[in-house]
């Protein structure tokens, strides 16, 4: 909105909500982890920024080019009420894909 300051720091520059949510607002939560090379490549060649990096893990996972779960909620007068039904467990996507297979 005009006259909002945006918070301009890795991480939580691209968050788009700065308005005071309200009961009956829905809102999309898109959490992410995605595999993108020309953020990755400079980032292995940074020793301030390899420590963090598990490589070992990045290997095995970066071909996939990353996973996004959506999340619908809806704000109430005490919290929010999820309205997205998804499995969440390992077990509860593993036993969905197994399905598709038959």
């Amino acid at each position: 909105p005009e006259g909002t300051e945006r918070i301009n720091e890795p991480g939580i520059r691209s968050l788009r909500t700065t308005r005071v949510l309200e009961e009956g607002m829905v809102l999309t939560i898109e959490p992410g982890c995605y595999f993108i090379p020309a953020l990755l490549e400079p980032a292995l060649r940074n020793p301030a920024q390899a420590r963090f990096i598990n490589t070992e893990a990045l290997q095995r996972f970066q071909g996939t080019g990353g996973v996004r779960i959506e999340d619908d909620i809806a704000i109430t007068a005490d919290g929010c009420e999820l309205l997205t039904c998804v499995p969440r467990t390992v077990e509860e996507i593993e036993a969905l894909m197994a399905e598709g297979r038959r």
